[in-house]
């Protein structure tokens, strides 16, 4: 054994398949001195990657989780720990039928092939499942069960080949020393080692170990039942691990699957059960081991049942009985969804946890090239630990949203499905004043936002048949025809919008016009009181960001940017300060509310509450000015994301009530009414083809691709800059456009239906045949929603180069059947009001 090492590079905790895969993917990303140290004994250290049912199933309705699990299904097929037999997932009701449609299609966009076979298929399939109950079943050819553990071995040893890795097992990390917010060092029981980068990769321990840090890693141990019944003479005479397909029992939450003689069942449908790291026993205190603890039967009686029903010819056979079970331990995160990167609270401290072994060694190559060139070919804002505010990372907020989204493991969750718990966290001070309007509340980064307002009801009645109703459930789910009718108010009279959820953060000092020149795409050095709308580049030039600013002194700047964004946006302008003082970065959300007002009539609603000038000459489109409204200080911007003139009203957070009483009340005189986030965020945005950072803006796309390339290029140096300069010079491999569907009569399904696609649905050619641009990457849907002033429903998507163009006929994939699209715009000109003489025109 080689001696304890006393200093590294970089330092692993955790030798599961994460921390197995990322060592190796360092040392070939040239990194060196790397040690792997972990408590338990090698090769199974004791961790979920021991236990955990070690199957994959590639197809996800996400994309960066379908990327990253197809990436990791090519590494164990390469490592040879790959046994494929094929998966079966399997529809009880009628409900999860269509939702195997969705998955047909998620299918289609990610290059997966699957499709939708009958119950007669599943019975050939699959001999010994009981087609009874059974409608349908989606079919995966490639699903595979791996050796995680043999494979966690094979990663470690192309390290140590490399010269690269030294492996310290049977060793106790107790703590991480930090200094001066940067990571100096890991204690263990048998020493320091000294180092500046930590990777805590240690599952369920890892809110424990990170803690020692001063940092927070959001995700609680919970339990995930799983039992092995036997022997089974039908499957002991297969002489293999596996010779049957799997098979998921969705309806039922579970999960059949042949482990040589037994069949194992494992279940996401029992209450949900969980730990504090804590809590979890020791090596010598465990029975089997610290992430198997004793298997509570009573949870699993009704699943028992319910695996009856499906394979009770194995089950109830004499002879037969429970071998193995288990309350196994695994990770969930508020959101279900990884924890990687570094950390808010410590530099040099990253998170890879809350990681299932189907996706490990795709993101031990992602954080590989993350941790070396700055960022990961495959985009992963979706699993970056800094997309929690600092109340999402509480213990109470993780808990109790770990708890409801476990159900929802095998569920059939809406994209745009509403959380139930931890509400309400953050309200506007229009609050009150929304509730008793009856606003219907969606959340996002913790904000209540009303997305439409019950007391417009009335508007359906004027606006008629220019309101279109959704007839499926689905379609219909969280939407309501109000957003429609705001949408149409708005663009007739005006809208007052609750903007409140924006994160705001203010740039000081005399560092700060070169601190923003060097991490955004336009140029900064603009007049006080200009307005800044840029892109702010990864170091390859994909999206970090997208955002607003607004100069407010010679050396002042407030930065604008997403409720969804704004903790990464913070990470992003923090961990880039310059380290003399000369800038500082204050966040003021929590001090300031805003209120939108659009619309023909927007100017008529202000001047009657303000003394202060508001023309166009006096603030025109791009300008900032602070105004007094009523007795109300404000910064009125004069901005749109709508199409509308009118402005942003930023105010103190405590005269937030104030304003909303002025504005509103002035608004009733001329018909503005107040307007939920359906219209700014849907309606409204998509007629003008703005794009939203996390949908058509994200990192594997570039702003010549997205149309957000400006006409000059600042002389200044910028993060991304030589990428972007690259991109302008050689062109976009793919374009964004706005499909059009048409009449509704365009988009009806086989029964008579009008559909309306949600987003991220495939878009293929005219022969059903699969899009996808030169670099690999699929058209598929990347916002959806109706365009109320143009009679049609708006899709956005990237097209490969040569079918950007407009007239071109092509398909969207949406629940198993196909619709035809229009490319109607192709780059960033709007299709309502192109020019934007309305929102940048002469007052009304």
């Amino acid at each position: 054994m080689s001696a304890f090492p006393t200093e590294a590079d970089v330092v692993v905790i955790g030798a599961g398949i994460v921390g197995n895969s990322l060592t190796r993917h360092l040392a070939e990303e040239g990194w060196r001195r790397i040690v792997l140290v972990d408590k338990g004994p090698l090769p199974d250290p004791g961790g979920s990657t021991g236990h955990a049912s070690n199957f994959i199933f590639p197809v996800d309705h996400s994309k960066e989780i379908t990327a990253l699990t197809v990436d990791s299904l090519r590494q164990y097929e390469k490592l040879g720990v790959v046994t494929t037999c094929g998966g079966l997932e399997l529809a009880r009701t009628p409900e999860r039928v269509d939702e195997l449609r969705r998955r047909t299609a998620s299918a289609r966009a990610y290059g997966v092939e699957a499709e939708l076979v009958d119950a007669a298929r599943v019975g050939e399939l699959v001999p010994f499942v009981n087609t009874d109950p059974v409608l349908a079943g989606f079919w995966t050819p490639s699903v595979a069960v791996v050796d995680p553990v043999r494979a966690g071995a094979s990663l470690r040893a192309r390290a140590e080949e490399l010269g690269a890795l030294t492996v310290v097992p049977d060793t106790e990390v107790t703590g991480i020393r930090v200094e001066r917010g940067h990571v100096r060092g890991v204690e263990t029981d048998a020493g320091e080692i000294a180092t500046d980068t930590v990777v805590v990769a240690c599952g369920v321990w890892s809110p424990r170990i990170a803690a020692t840090a001063g940092a927070r890693i959001p995700l609680t141990p919970a339990v995930h039942q799983m039992i092995d019944v036997g022997p089974i003479p039908e499957l002991e005479r297969t002489n293999t691990e596996i010779a049957h397909p799997l098979v998921r029992d969705m309806d039922a939450m579970m999960y059949e699957r042949q482990k040589w003689a037994d069949l194992e069942i494992g279940s996401y449908a029992h209450r949900p059960i969980l730990h504090d790291p804590s809590e979890i026993p020791s090596l010598a205190e465990a029975a089997l081991s610290p992430t198997q603890l004793p298997f509570t039967p009573d949870d699993f009686r009704a699943q028992f049942e319910d695996a009856r029903t499906l394979v009770g010819s194995l089950i109830d056979t004499p002879g037969v009985e429970v071998r193995h079970a288990i309350n196994g331990l695994l990770s969930m995160t508020p959101d279900g969804a990884p924890v990687l990167g570094e950390t808010p609270e410590v530099r040099g401290l990253w998170s890879a946890a809350a990681v299932w072994i189907k996706e490990g060694p795709g993101v031990g190559r992602m954080l590989a090239q993350w941790m070396t060139h700055g960022e990961p070919e495959i985009d992963l804002h979706g699993a970056d630990i800094a997309r929690f505010y600092p109340h999402q990372r509480t213990k109470a907020a993780v808990r109790a949203r770990a708890a409801e989204g476990f159900n929802k493991t095998y569920g059939i969750v809406h994209p745009r499905e509403q959380w139930r718990s931890v509400r309400p966290q953050r309200i506007s001070p229009f609050h009150a004043r929304q509730t008793a309007l009856g606003a219907v509340f969606f959340e996002v980064g913790g904000w209540e936002r009303p997305q439409w307002y019950g007391a417009n009801e009335t508007l359906l009645e004027e606006f008629g048949d220019r309101v279109p109703r959704r007839e499926h459930e689905w379609d219909a789910r969280w939407w309501s025809p109000i957003v429609e009718a705001e949408h149409l108010a708005m663009r007739e009279r005006g809208a007052v919008i609750d903007l409140s959820a924006f994160a705001q953060f203010d740039v000081v000092g005399p560092g700060a016009l070169d601190y923003l020149q060097r991490l955004v795409v336009a140029r900064v050095d603009r007049p006080v009181g200009s307005l800044v709308y840029t892109p702010v580049l990864t170091p390859h030039g994909g999206f970090r960001s997208d955002l607003t600013l607004v100069r407010l002194g010679q050396r002042h700047f407030r930065v604008v940017t997403g409720a969804a964004d704004g903790a990464r946006d913070a990470f992003w302008f923090t961990r880039h300060l310059p380290d003399d003082g000369s800038v500082t970065f204050t966040e003021v959300t929590s001090a300031v509310c805003t209120l939108g007002l659009w619309g023909p009539r927007a100017r008529d609603v202000l001047t009657a509450v303000t003394e202060d000038d508001v023309s166009d000459t006096a603030l025109p489109f791009g300008r900032a000015k602070h105004i007094t409204v009523d007795t109300v200080d404000v910064l009125a911007v004069r901005v749109s994301y709508v199409g509308e003139s009118g402005w942003e009203l930023h105010a103190p957070f405590e005269q937030g009530r104030r304003l909303w009483d002025v504005i509103v009340e002035a608004g009733a005189e001329v018909g503005v009414v107040p307007a939920g986030i359906g219209v700014y965020g849907t309606t409204g945005r998509l007629e003008k083809g703005y794009r939203l950072m996390g949908a058509e803006l994200d990192s594997e796309h570039d702003p010549v691709e997205a149309g957000l390339a400006l006409p000059k290029v600042k002389a200044a140096d910028f993060m991304g800059k030589d990428a972007y300069l690259a991109a302008r010079e050689n062109g976009p491999v793919a374009v964004l456009c706005s499909l059009a569907m048409g009449e509704p009569r365009d988009h009806v399904d086989a029964h008579g239906v009008v559909r309306y696609p949600q987003g991220g649905e495939p878009i293929l050619a005219p022969t059903g045949k699969r899009l996808v641009d030169s670099r690999g990457r699929p058209s598929q849907v990347t916002s959806a929603g109706p365009a109320p002033s143009l009679g049609t429903y708006l899709l956005l998507a990237y097209l490969p180069r040569e079918l950007a163009v407009e007239g071109e006929r092509l398909l969207v994939e949406y629940f198993g059947e196909r619709y035809p699209v229009t490319v109607a715009r192709v780059g960033r000109r709007p299709l309502f009001d192109p020019d934007d003489t309305r929102m940048k025109g002469a007052a009304r």
